[in-house]
């Protein structure tokens, strides 16, 4: 497998240039094959939240970029977010984000998910068992909590069609 090359993979300044202001979600995201992260770039609108969920299998690393809010855990209790702040979100802590009236844009990071795998699943009469791709958010991977969202309740980002 060839090695991808090293280097600068986006300027935070061109992500929000010319970015209409009520564009909020993923605005970037780590996509090159054989890495061994996931990372994206997450801006939440004025006021937004990111409502309070468990991320039972992966470690997450949190740096704000820009804007100001705050984190709540069920750990760490509440902790101000400012441009700079880096936060560690481990395995199995209940987490949330808030945004302020500024807005925030931050970075997470954490090891790559496992790709989904083809397993053999019992086949309903009369068809194929279901695909739950349209339920997994393209800005924090994870899948939907509601049955038919059309956006992730954590991050704002649109779900596949």
């Amino acid at each position: 497998m060839a090695v991808p090359p090293a280097g600068v993979l986006a300027g935070i300044a061109d992500l929000l240039h010319d970015l209409p202001a009520d564009r909020g979600g993923a605005l970037w995201r780590l996509s090159d094959e054989g890495r061994q992260l996931d990372a994206n770039i997450i801006r939440m609108l004025p006021a937004a939240r990111v409502a309070g969920h468990v991320e039972p299998d992966l470690d997450v690393l949190l740096c704000v970029l820009s804007g100001s809010g705050r984190l709540e855990t069920d750990t760490g209790g509440r902790q101000e977010l400012a441009a700079g702040c880096v936060a560690w979100l481990p395995r199995g802590v209940r987490r949330a984000l808030f945004a302020d009236e500024d807005g925030l844009v931050y970075v997470t990071v954490h090891c790559r998910r496992p790709g989904l795998a083809i397993r053999s699943a019992a086949v309903a009469q009369g068809g194929e068992a279901a695909c739950l791709l349209n339920r997994i958010c393209p800005g924090c991977d994870l899948p939907a909590e509601e049955i038919g969202a059309r956006y992730c309740s954590r991050c704002g980002s649109r779900l596949p069609s």
